[in-house]
Formats: structure tokens, sequence, C-alpha cells
């Protein structure tokens, strides 16, 4: 048997730590001195330290490791919980990605924040266009991307002839209910060889004519973060010509990198407006409220598309 002393040295843990696990049960020593209190330990478990250390560095919480540990997990439980903390782990590298963004735009923003924009603003007349739809509530750009780009592969899967870039509709940026935006992914497609893609998506894809609109449009590149530059941008030369915002902000990707944070995506951002007809003119850009039938539209991020 070792004291306490050398366990602690050979499992390069703390001897506080290792009284501490055995208050809550998690590593008890097997033997302890009646008249001193002084803990033993066999060499056997440091096995059982080093997989507590090693699920600990995973991020699983004392209380979980005790449930993983002690109750009998099969191989296939173990698994199917690491699989989950493994999505939990993505999804706040995700968070953590896109709050860098955030201050980096927020940054460069201040830096330029004494320049004169150098975004130029083209009014265009945008054609109807035949489109496979899907919505989706997304927290976070990166989310919204990959459900595009997802939503691309199943398309081309199952043998609809897709067109070459992807529209991304704001149709909400807070009707999420705290989930995040609700936007719609618009793919143009060949209307010859849509088949049967609506029943094949299980009714998570529609088909429709994206109408014909008059936009304002501007081109970005970068990252979505700095994206407020622009919109400011929409709003000054909207007001100054005498628009009025008439449907939601749409993200033509013209260049796709197939990355979360596409610094480098070239972007053209367009806004449906029309000529005001008297009133004040006040710019609505989101309403605040869910759009008709989002409800029931609205998928999770988390779709699989069905082959």
């Amino acid at each position: 048997m070792l004291k306490i002393s050398d366990f602690a040295r050979l499992g390069q843990v703390s001897m506080r730590t290792l009284r501490y696990y055995d208050e809550i049960g998690l590593l008890k020593p097997v033997q302890v001195d009646t008249l001193t209190g002084y803990r033993y330990y066999a060499v056997e478990q440091l096995t059982r330290l080093h997989r507590i250390l090693d699920l600990k560095e995973m991020g699983f919480e004392l209380a979980q490791i005790v449930q993983l540990l002690d109750e009998q997990v099969t191989p296939e439980q173990l698994r199917a919980v690491l699989q989950q903390r493994l999505v939990e782990v993505q999804q706040q590298i995700l968070i953590e990605q896109e709050r860098q963004a955030r201050i980096e735009a927020r940054l460069k923003q201040l830096r330029l924040d004494d320049q004169q924009s150098s975004y130029e603003v083209v009014l265009k007349r945008l054609k109807p266009q035949l489109v496979a739809a899907s919505r989706t509530t997304a927290p976070s750009v990166a989310l919204q991307l990959r459900f595009a780009r997802q939503m691309l592969r199943f398309l081309k899967d199952s043998g609809v002839r897709p067109g070459e870039h992807i529209l991304l509709l704001t149709l909400d940026a807070n009707g999420g209910e705290g989930e995040g935006s609700i936007v719609e992914v618009a793919i143009p497609v060949e209307g010859s060889s849509l088949g049967n893609i609506v029943e094949r998506s299980g009714g998570h894809i529609t088909i429709r004519e994206l109408p014909a609109v008059t936009a304002a449009t501007l081109l970005y590149r970068g990252g979505p973060y700095g994206l407020s530059e622009v919109y400011q941008s929409l709003a000054i030369w909207i007001e100054a010509h005498g628009y009025t915002v008439a449907g939601p902000y749409r993200h033509l990707l013209l260049h796709d990198q197939g990355e979360d944070e596409p610094e480098g995506c070239l972007t053209e951002v367009q806004l449906p407006v029309e000529r005001k007809e008297g009133g004040t003119g006040r710019l609505f850009f989101h309403s605040g409220r869910r759009p008709a039938g989002a409800e029931s539209l609205a998928l999770s991020t988390r779709t699989t598309w069905r082959r």
C-alpha cells in the first residue's frame, strides 16, 4: 500500500484533492488508520484516478464522473455520453469564435470610425427565382451557414441541379425566443430536376418562387460581424433617396469559402425597397414579431436530411 503522500506524487495530484475525492465518494482509500486517520491507497487505484482526471479534463462535473465510474456504464453508454459531450464542446467553440469575431469587428470599426464609408449602394431590379427553401432558427451565423451547406449537399445528392449561389433571408433577427434569428435558406434550382425532393426531405424543404423586388444592394467582403457598417450605409442611402424597406434582408453568398467564419467571403447584401408614399418615412428593419408560419416551419439546426 501507498501512503497518501506517495500516491499523490504518483498520480500528480495534491493530497488535498485526494481527501476531497474521499469525502464525496469518488476515490476512497483502501485503508484508513483508526488512530492517526492517515489514508493508504493501492497501486491499482491509480487507474481509477487517471480515469477521473481524464474525464475532468473533458469538462465533466465530479458528480457526473461518480455516476460514470460507479454505475457500471456499458461501453455503448459511455460512447453516447462522450459523443454528447463532444457536441457540447463544439457548440461552445462556435460561441467563443463568434464572440472573438464580434470583438475583432468592433475593434476594426473603432479604427475606421473617422473614415468615410467606402460602400457603394446600387439600386437593382431582382428577377423572380424558383428556389428550394427551408427555415431554421440558429443562434449564430456559423450555424446558419452550416445548415445552408448541409441543405445544398442534400439537394445535390438528390439529383437536384442548384444554382451557383446561396441566399440567406433574415426573416426575424429576434424571433427565435432566445434561440437566435429566424433565417430562410433559399437555393435557386432548375424546376425540371426537382423530382420528389419535398417528400424526400420529410417536408423540411419547400419549393416556391422568390418574388421580383427592387433592392438597394452593396458588396461586402468579410466575416458576418462587420455587417453593422453595411446596414448603416444602406439605411443612410435609403433615407436620403426617399425609399422605405419592403422586405427582409437577403444575403447572396457570391464567394463562399466553406468556413464558419469566412473573412474572405464575398456577399451581396440586398434590401428590398419601395418609394415612400407620404408619412414620416421611418425605417423598420426588424419588427420584433415572428413572421406568419415561422413557428411551424422553423427547423432545428440539427435537422438531419434523409437520403
